[in-house]
């Protein structure tokens, strides 16, 4: 009998000799090679008698996938600006003197008309008072030319003057008239002295602090350079929203405007806030573009009724480039990069998933804007794409895609078709 195989050979066969190694081994552990298999089928049989089954495949992973919302949108174009006074005064005095009266709050709001400042009026009085003596000074002189000249008019005729005396008299009447309305002249002026002695508000605004307390003298001027700063207004009702564009954004919105969008509407937001809450338009381009920065100064009108903007603020500007037009918009989540791709996973009617390179747009409301690549029956993984890979098929789970504007986003005063949504290029 074979020790290893359990074999018994026939009645003369010729016997095999056992391998070299296995004359060294023992009689048990001869035995235990020879019971190796029937080990191992026992371990088969118990296995196979106890009914276990082999691991089944996994489910398909689960997706959630909905078709891209279609809703019109309005481009706009972003910039850097800040608010300008749409008017701005320095207000200085036109006739010099003493200060003796502020009749304003430091940073109150004054009509035009109001009166600001005072200053002392008596050496202007007395400057018209003297003014106003010559002219009766020079009325009587008038009228004692004329008495004369009328005497003599009369007694030209008999011969007792002559015609070189009525000349001379005619002469002496028209430099009285010239004296008289010389101190006429002369009383206006005063008469503007006195008046400029009251310091008003030349425009409606808010004013500034006073420069000068009263009891302070200050100089005045015709042409202001030397005449002393007394306070400042700026008309804050409405701003001005200053703005540089790059040559590339500034005819890009004139072809826009050039092709027939109506109007050039503004949207402006300040530092703190997260919506463009402040509406205006474009109401200025200036003629030329400058070279050094190749850069073109705009500047929007915007209304602040509640005065709550103010000159030298800071804000971010965006400009309509352009009618409403319909876009696909997907959740941003949904876009991956692949290198320089974006894409978005689709899936079939099948439940095949296939990666698509798309052409991306701005984010709006949290969903991104899809320029190409995509069609709007198809239908884009929003949710599990992790879960499966490209080829795999999956179980498909309907979902719906939606916008939500934010809360601080206040209608603009030229709104969008009803549905539209808005966007900032980036």
């Amino acid at each position: 009998m074979n020790a290893v195989t359990g074999h018994v050979p026939a009645e003369g066969a010729e016997r095999v000799p056992p391998p070299e190694g296995l004359k060294r081994w023992s009689t048990g552990q001869k035995l235990g090679l020879a019971a190796l298999p029937l080990v191992g089928l026992s371990a088969w049989a118990l296995a196979h008698n106890s009914g276990t089954a082999p691991p089944a495949a996994p489910p398909p992973a689960t997706v959630t996938a909905a078709s891209p919302l279609v809703r019109p949108i309005t481009e706009w174009d972003e910039y850097s600006g800040r608010f300008e006074a749409s008017r701005a005064v320095e207000v200085r005095p036109r006739v010099s003197g003493q200060i003796v009266g502020v009749h304003f709050r430091d940073g109150a709001v004054v009509r035009a008309g109001q009166l600001l400042f005072t200053i002392d009026p008596r050496p202007f009085a007395a400057a018209l008072a003297e003014a106003r003596a010559s002219v009766a000074g020079a009325r009587s002189d008038l009228a004692l030319a004329n008495a004369e000249l009328g005497r003599s008019e009369r007694l030209v005729a008999n011969g007792f003057v002559s015609r070189a005396d009525i000349d001379r008299l005619r002469a002496k009447v028209q430099a009285a008239q010239a004296e008289l309305v010389a101190a006429q002249a002369r009383v206006r002026a005063r008469e503007l002295d006195m008046s400029f002695t009251q310091v008003r508000a030349p425009i409606t605004g808010r004013v500034s602090d006073r420069r000068i307390d009263p009891g302070n003298l200050v100089g005045g001027g015709a042409t202001g350079g030397e005449a002393t700063l007394l306070t400042t207004i700026n008309a804050l009702d409405p701003l001005y929203f200053a703005f540089d564009a790059s040559e590339a954004l500034y005819l890009k919105a004139k072809r826009s405007r050039a092709q027939g969008a109506a109007g050039a509407p503004v949207e402006i937001r300040l530092q703190d806030e997260t919506g463009y809450r402040w509406h205006g338009r474009l109401d200025f381009t200036d003629n030329g573009l400058d070279t050094r920065s190749g850069t073109i100064r705009l500047r929007a009108v915007v209304a602040n009724a509640g005065q709550f903007l103010a000159p030298g603020m800071f804000g971010n500007l965006r400009l309509s480039t352009g009618a409403a037009v319909p876009a696909l918009l997907v959740p941003d989540a949904a876009v991956t990069t692949d290198q320089a791709r974006k894409l978005v996973t689709v899936v079939d009617g099948a439940g095949n998933l296939s990666p698509r390179p798309v052409v991306t747009g701005p984010l709006i409301d949290g969903l991104r804007v899809i320029r190409s690549g995509l069609n709007p029956n198809e239908r884009v993984v929003i949710a599990g794409a992790q879960l499966a890979m490209p080829g795999m098929k999956v179980k498909v789970q309907p979902g719906r895609i939606a916008a939500v504007a934010p809360p601080s986003v206040a209608a603009p005063a030229s709104a969008p078709p009803a549905g539209a949504a808005t966007f900032a290029t980036r």
